[in-house]
């Protein structure tokens, strides 16, 4: 198993690239202030209310999701995985071809909640931890390890552009581990549910009885 690095990263895939990045919780406040910091061109693709508000804070440009994917060459899906589907729909006429749309967890690819279009590259980075710690660990000059993978490479430059945005956020500092969108989701969901809400709950019980 390799593990991706900086030195691995082709500089050239994103290359002025246009990002936008829809949704503004926990992740996506991360990757677009790391995003930004990197030099890339990012804009915020969120409904008028709280969040529009604190991405204005932080100095983003901001639009309604429908107006901020068009022109983009990279749309990073990282609303809620609930709110993704009607989202995507709302928005995948105004994507322009050949875009790459980008993931940070692989649950509505893998079941197939949302059916991308065969021209778009549709490629995951899961940084292995909360969006606050992607952040800090960045402006610390770490970075926290991502899983990438590719489900549609339309360009056959899906893993280059998908090292690229690992690389922007800082994830190239902590190590990128290439899987699959299946083995991400149901990795990640293994261990939300039976290993911390049901393992770790039941190993506090045991303790308390014993």
């Amino acid at each position: 198993m390799k593990l991706f690095s900086q030195k691995d990263v082709d500089k050239k895939a994103l290359r002025g690239a246009r990002i936008c990045v829809l949704g503004y919780g926990s992740q996506g406040r991360a990757h677009a202030l790391n995003l930004k910091d990197s030099g890339y061109d990012v804009v915020i693709g969120v409904r008028k209310g709280d969040s529009w508000k604190k991405a204005k804070k932080d100095g983003l440009p901001v639009a309604e999701p429908a107006a901020a994917v068009v022109g983009a060459d990279l749309v990073a899906m990282l609303a809620p995985d609930l709110a993704q589907k009607a989202l995507y729909l709302s928005v995948v006429d105004h994507v322009k071809k050949g875009a790459t749309l980008l993931f940070a967890h692989g649950f509505n690819i893998h079941f197939k909640q949302i059916k991308p279009r065969k021209d778009l590259d549709v490629v995951l980075i899961a940084p292995k931890g909360p969006g606050d710690l992607v952040r800090r660990q960045y402006q610390q000059g770490r970075g926290v390890p991502c899983l990438l993978a590719v489900f549609q490479d339309a360009s056959r430059k899906g893993f280059e552009k998908a090292l690229a945005y690992a690389h922007g956020i800082g994830g190239t500092r902590g190590g990128v581990l290439k899987t699959t969108f299946a083995e991400e989701t149901e990795t990640d969901l293994f261990g939300e549910q039976a290993v911390l809400c049901g393992g770790a709950t039941e190993l506090v019980v045991k303790g308390f009885e014993t």
